[in-house]
C-alpha cells in the first residue's frame, strides 16, 4: 500500500473532449430543469459541471432548497436515496446504477433485523451512510458530526446498537463512555490508512498536522492531532 503522499492524481478527461461534453450537459440540465450534485469524492471534471459540491447529506439538503424538478446525484446509492427521502416530489437520478458503498453493503437490512431480534432492548443508532431499508429499522439517524450528541441523549435504560460503521461507533464510545454493541462494518476508503503510513509521513513532514475522520482505525486516530467530522 502506498503512502498518501505517493498516490497519483486521479485521471481527468482531456479538456478538448471535456468542454464539448460539458456544454451538452449544461444544455440538457437547463432543458430538464435539473440540478447536478457532486460528492466531494468525485473527480474534478464532474465537480466542474455540478451546481453544488459537498458531502451527501449537505447536498441533499441543498437540493431541497432549489426549484429544480430533477436531481442528478453524482454519488452512490444511499446518497441518492437520502436525496429522495428529503425531496419526495422530485425525480432523483443516479448516473451510475452500479455505484455502491462498502459500508452500506456491509449492513443489509435483513441481517440487521435478525440481530435486533436477539435483544428486544436494543435501541438502534444508525449512521446516515446506509440504505433506506436500514434507516427504516432504526430508532435514530446520526451523522459523524452529531453522533456523540445523539448517543449522549439516548435513553439510559436501553442497550445501544450502533450501525453500520464500527470505527465511528468505537470513537463515539471513547467520547461518551457509553457502552454500545457495534455492527461489524467499515468503509474501505477510511481503513486503508494505517499507523505505519502516518508515522512515515510524519518523519517526512515533521511540522504537518494530522487530521483524520472518526471512521478511521483506532491506530490512526491515536496518532492524529485532531479527529474531525462534518458538523450538523
Amino acid at each position: 500500500m502506498t503512502d498518501v503522499a505517493e498516490i497519483h492524481p486521479r485521471g481527468a478527461m482531456a479538456k478538448k473532449k471535456f468542454k464539448p461534453l460539458a456544454k451538452e450537459i449544461v444544455a440538457l440540465k437547463k432543458q430538464l430543469h435539473a440540478v447536478i450534485l457532486a460528492h466531494n469524492y468525485q473527480v474534478p471534471e464532474i465537480q466542474d459541471v455540478a451546481d453544488f459540491v459537498g458531502d451527501s447529506l449537505g447536498l441533499s439538503q441543498q437540493a431541497a432548497k432549489t426549484s429544480a424538478n430533477v436531481i442528478v446525484f453524482c454519488g452512490v446509492h444511499f446518497m441518492a436515496e437520502t436525496a429522495k427521502i428529503l425531496n419526495p416530489k422530485k425525480i432523483v437520478v443516479l448516473p451510475d446504477k452500479e455505484a455502491g458503498c462498502s459500508l452500506e453493503e456491509n449492513c443489509p437490512a435483513d441481517k440487521l433485523a435478525k440481530l435486533q431480534k436477539t435483544n428486544p432492548n436494543f435501541w438502534t443508532v444508525t449512521y446516515i451512510n446506509c440504505s433506506a431499508a436500514v434507516k427504516a429499522l432504526s430508532d435514530v439517524i446520526c451523522t459523524s458530526g452529531n453522533a456523540v450528541k445523539i448517543v449522549e441523549a439516548a435513553p439510559k435504560d436501553k442497550d445501544l446498537l450502533f450501525v453500520p460503521d464500527e470505527n465511528l461507533g468505537a470513537w463515539v464510545m471513547e467520547q461518551t463512555g457509553r457502552k454500545m454493541t457495534l455492527w461489524k462494518g467499515n468503509c474501505y476508503a477510511h481503513i486503508e490508512f494505517r499507523r505505519d503510513q502516518v508515522l512515515r509521513l510524519r518523519e517526512k513532514f515533521p511540522d504537518a498536522k494530522v487530521v483524520v475522520h472518526p471512521e478511521s482505525l483506532r491506530e490512526v486516530r491515536d496518532l492524529a492531532d485532531a479527529v474531525a467530522r462534518r458538523r450538523r
